[in-house]
């Protein structure tokens, strides 16, 4: 069977997005540089509607997107090293080849140091879960014009051939169209005030949910039954939501509470 996940310059629904003064633009690196740009943006909107716009914040924004590049590319690195070591030379490898979950792992760790680094004790994820939600839908479109993350065969309507002549899940596309759908439910839980930290909590549920059944219709090789992003996504959920009870008894956590209450009171009162 063809493995697509590193195919040919011929496969994929679009491989070349456009060429610009002789030089042929991927569409999977133009997709994913304009997910992280609009992202990033979406961001720093947030922030200046709560009033966050500042130095620490920007560079918590900085170490999310290059732990998240880095974390890519280091999961990347531990499923498949052979092909990423023979292509270590050719930067189109470089540049691809990249999976979400490890930018969410990476980029999750990135943020933690730098607070840490910083002397900074909120949470920031009700910043930063719209922004991802929305950055992983633009960069999936990137996923699927290459060819990339495809699906098992299908004989639905909507299967498409990616290259090998057989229809295929775009699991690329139900995945944009879920974290879109992620992203609408987020802004509107914000409308609530929600606990600090709690949307990123949400998001991050919903997603690794989410991608675990979509991986069974996702050619992926397979270990004890279920696929490495399948065992990951496991993994995290079981971490989040330890992290989530633990903090219910923190006294950190009260604080937050009593903050919260707080807020809730004075927005009652304007």
């Amino acid at each position: 069977m063809f493995d697509l996940h590193y195919a040919p310059e011929n496969w994929g629904v679009r491989p070349t997005l456009f060429s610009l003064f002789g030089i042929d633009v991927p569409s999977y690196g133009f997709f994913v540089a304009l997910g992280l740009i609009v992202g990033g943006l979406w961001y720093w909107h947030e922030a200046r509607k709560e009033k966050q716009a500042n130095e620490n914040t920007f560079l918590i924004g900085v170490a999310a997107i290059i732990g998240g590049a880095f974390g890519a590319k280091l999961l990347e690195l531990i499923i498949n090293p052979a092909y990423v070591i023979a292509h270590f030379t050719d930067p189109e490898a470089l540049l691809s080849g990249r999976t979400i979950i490890g930018g969410l792992l990476g980029g999750w760790l990135a943020v933690r140091a730098a607070k840490h680094w910083l002397g900074i004790e909120g949470r920031r994820g009700n910043l930063f879960a719209p922004a991802v939600a929305l950055g992983v839908t633009v960069g999936r479109i990137g996923c699927f014009f290459r060819g990339c993350c495809y699906g098992t065969p299908t004989s639905m309507p909507w299967g498409v051939d990616f290259g090998d002549g057989i229809a295929r899940h775009p699991t690329m596309i139900y995945e944009a169209l879920f974290t879109f759908g992620l992203f609408l439910y987020l802004l509107h839980r914000k409308r609530g005030h929600p606990a600090p930290g709690a949307l990123f909590t949400e998001f991050l549920n919903g997603y690794f949910t989410f991608r675990f059944f979509v991986e069974f219709i996702r050619v992926e090789p397979q270990f004890w039954g279920l696929s490495v992003f399948q065992w990951i996504s496991l993994a995290a959920l079981a971490f989040i939501n330890w992290q989530s009870i633990r903090r219910l008894f923190s006294p950190r956590n009260k604080s937050d509470k009593a903050n919260y209450i707080r807020r809730k009171i004075g927005q009652k009162r304007r």
